[in-house]
């Protein structure tokens, strides 16, 4: 009398062994999604072919499928305690839970979990009261206004020398450094500009300082006596020059808009640099 024993094929082991393993390094490296390896499943494979090893590659590849399979497990651990720390909710099941509800249910869903913000404002007797303490309590203007310190200043003018001296002005006739200014900033537009104007700091800009403010300065002239006309973008925060042809007497004629621009020594030093100011 004989009795069959059937011996599981060792090579199709070894092979469903290794593809256990690449399916668990492709989970580790979150290649794939962790619960699409069964567990239960994987031990009992491995269960299943353990007793027929008897070389060591079988045991180690054995060991190795086990090794990788304890970090998948790890990795399943991790990710139901993040999503049960953090109430998660799986959205096929929340949209399948919405399906499922009465309008009415919903409602009460809503109603239940909603908390308006409400503010209310209005004067009242304590208010009103702390209002007429303080206007009764406060000094007037003129008693005030004895505390301030204020230095009185007198207006002065600044001769065509002492402007020459402070490098503001070049010893050439002003007319005639004005029409040289003019006529490079037509150049300069012309050579560089295909919109027929140019940024205000890349034409006043200069090797030092002191001949920046000098050509700010000159700039200024040019606006005023209508020889160019300035165009700020508020929004971009930009500053264009763009020259005209002639010189326009009408501007001369209506009520000037004064455009403070402050050329300060840091923002001359941003313009060296490569930064707009």
């Amino acid at each position: 009398m004989s009795t069959n024993i059937n011996i599981p094929d060792k090579k199709l082991g070894k092979e469903r062994l290794e593809y256990i393993i690449e399916m668990c390094i492709a989970i580790e490296n979150h290649q794939v999604d962790p619960f699409t390896l069964n567990v239960d499943d994987i031990i009992a494979i491995v269960k299943q072919y353990f007793p027929h090893w008897n070389h060591p590659d079988e045991l180690r590849l054995d060991a190795e499928a086990l090794h990788h399979l304890a970090s998948v497990i790890k990795i399943q651990s991790e990710w139901v305690k993040q999503r049960s720390t953090s109430l998660y909710t799986d959205p096929f099941i929340l949209e399948e839970k919405i399906r499922q509800t009465s309008k009415e249910g919903m409602i009460q869903v809503f109603s239940s979990a909603w908390t308006p913000l409400v503010e209310f404002e209005q004067l009242s007797l304590q208010t009103l009261s702390q209002g007429l303490l303080y206007w009764e309590t406060l000094e007037s203007l003129g008693a005030r206004w004895k505390n301030i310190d204020v230095n009185a200043v007198e207006i002065g003018s600044v001769s065509q020398e002492e402007m020459i001296k402070q490098r503001v002005l070049s010893d050439k006739e002003f007319s005639e450094e004005l029409n040289d200014c003019w006529q490079e900033l037509k150049h300069q537009v012309k050579e560089k500009s295909a919109d027929g104007k140019i940024n205000y700091w890349d034409f006043i800009g200069a090797d030092t300082y002191e001949k920046t403010v000098q050509r700010a300065f000159l700039t200024s002239f040019l606006v005023t006596y209508g020889y160019a006309t300035l165009e700020i973008d508020r929004l971009e925060e930009t500053i264009t020059l763009i020259p005209y042809e002639t010189p326009r007497e009408e501007t001369l004629a209506t009520q000037a808009v004064s455009v403070p621009i402050v050329v300060s020594y840091e923002d001359w030093q941003k313009w060296r640099e490569g930064k707009q100011p």
